[in-house]
Order: structure tokens, then sequence, then C-alpha cells
């Protein structure tokens, strides 16, 4: 069965007055308009199409793909407003109601929002919220491993850093510490899973642990090179110096120094770190 906003690959089946019938399987069809038919197209060929309700509220399919789909998160602009609520540009010739009741505070014509796309069950209709914090769930469980790359939408700020959602599912958070370039609000980008903590909430990094360890590793590695190949400091020493030497923390410090080991570079004594002699 067809679910509205969502993105299908359907078969023409029929050509109709106003368009061309695709096949939905079981019998069930809905209607190409013909300004959305494309050129030359076929009885049997597969045209890629996104299906929701028309002025008319009747499903309707067309080939003008919205920025996002039922289920997911977008940064969209107010480009009306009137008795029913606000209207968001989503890219296509309907524009997308958010009901005053769904507005976390009142919408602005010209300015976006961050909000939640779905179908409203009352009416049937596909809508979005701006009360984005009801469709997240900290405590919700996820698969997301450490290592894992994931597509982000900075959401908010926070005292660690900053808050994104996740694959449009959960929230993760980018601490200060990890970021080196400028994020605004609604922004999306490509981003990693840094860490899954026992209780289940997530830290994010913006670029692979692989690199990060790499540079973390090099950072260390040229400061025992400048102490003449060692370094009272290990696993056990403080936070306060670990930082105050390497400026990492002293997970990142643990971590890094294992990879060293491991890979030859260093060893771990009870009284520091030591370069190994390369060959």
């Amino acid at each position: 069965m067809l679910q509205l906003g969502k993105v299908y690959t359907l078969q023409v089946i029929e050509f109709a007055d106003f368009g061309v019938h695709l096949g939905a399987g079981e019998g069930e069809r809905v209607l190409l308009p013909r300004r959305h038919v494309p050129a030359g197209v076929s009885v049997g060929d597969d045209i890629k199409v996104f299906v929701y309700l028309d002025s008319e509220d009747r499903p309707v399919a067309s080939t003008q793909m919205p920025k996002a789909t039922v289920g997911q998160f977008a940064y969209l602009p107010v480009v009306d407003r009137n008795a029913v609520g606000a209207f968001l540009d989503w890219g296509l010739e309907k524009d997308l109601l958010v009901p005053f009741m769904e507005q976390h505070r009142p919408m602005e014509e010209g300015r976006s929002y961050l909000v939640y796309i779905y179908v409203d069950k009352v009416h049937g209709r596909i809508v979005a919220s701006s009360k984005i914090d009801k469709f997240l769930d900290d405590d919700k469980p996820h698969r997301f491993n450490t290592g894992q790359p994931v597509n982000l939408i900075i959401a908010n700020t926070t005292d660690l850093g900053f808050k994104a959602i996740i694959n449009h599912q959960h929230w993760g958070v980018l601490h200060s510490a990890d970021v080196t370039q400028r994020l605004s609000f609604g922004q999306s980008l490509k981003g990693f899973i840094k860490h899954v903590r026992p209780d289940g909430r997530i830290d994010l990094s913006l670029r692979p642990a692989v690199e990060v360890l790499d540079e973390q590793g090099a950072i260390i590695v040229a400061y025992l090179k400048k102490q003449g190949g060692f370094a009272p400091v290990h696993d056990k020493s403080s936070p306060d110096e670990i930082a105050r030497l390497f400026r990492l923390s002293k997970a990142a410090f643990k971590k890094s120094i294992g990879r060293l080991y491991k890979q030859g570079v260093i060893e771990i004594r009870a009284d520091g770190i030591q370069l190994t002699a390369q060959p």
C-alpha cells in the first residue's frame, strides 16, 4: 500500500486525459499529472515519484522531489501564514502546513525553522511540527556503532557543544573540543559515531575515528621527540597534567597511547611512555 510522503519507483500502466496512472501492485494506482509526465514515456516504463496530496486532498504523484519526506527533519523557510497556520517551502508546488498547535514559537514569514514532517492521523494530511523534542527520545533503543558514518542536522547548543539529530532518528552530541569549523542551526552535514555511552547516549565526531587518533598520536610522538624520547606520563597520570602537556582529554590520551603501543611506536612503562627505536 502506498504511503503518503514517501518516494517510490512506479510503473506506467495507463495513459489518461490528465496524465498517466502508475501502478503500485494489488490493483492500487495513483495519478501522475500531465505536467509531471516525462517526455517520451511509455506504458511499462518506471518513474521515480513522490506521493502526497494535491490541493483537493487527493493522493497524487509528482516527479518533483521534496527537501525531506515523511519521517524526516528539515530546515525550511516560511513562505506564508494564514488562519490555519504557517506554510513552508519544501520544494513542491503545494506548500507544507505547520498548524499553530505544532509551532514551538509563532512562526514568522521569511524565517526558517527546523521541523519534523509526519502524517496527521486525524486528518490524514502531511504536516510539519517545530516541536522536535517530542519526535526524538534519548532513551529509545538504537543500533548505532562506534565509527559508523551518519547524517547529522545541527539542532541546538548545550554547555558541552552542539546537539545534533542522527539519521533523523536520535539525539547525539558534538563536543566543542571536537568541532573545528563553524556550525549553524539547521545545518546538514556528514559525521561519525564517536562513542556510545553505557546509558545509550551518543557522542559524535565530524571526522573518522582513525583520522582523529592519527592526529592525537602525532601530537604525543612530537612531544616525546622534544623530550628525548621519554615522558613521565601514563594512563595513571591526572587529567589536568595530560591536558597541560598534550591538550587532550585523559580518555583520548589513553586510546592514543594504546594505539601507538600496538603499532610498536612506543613502550608503556611504569614510570612513563618511551619512544621505541624505529628501524
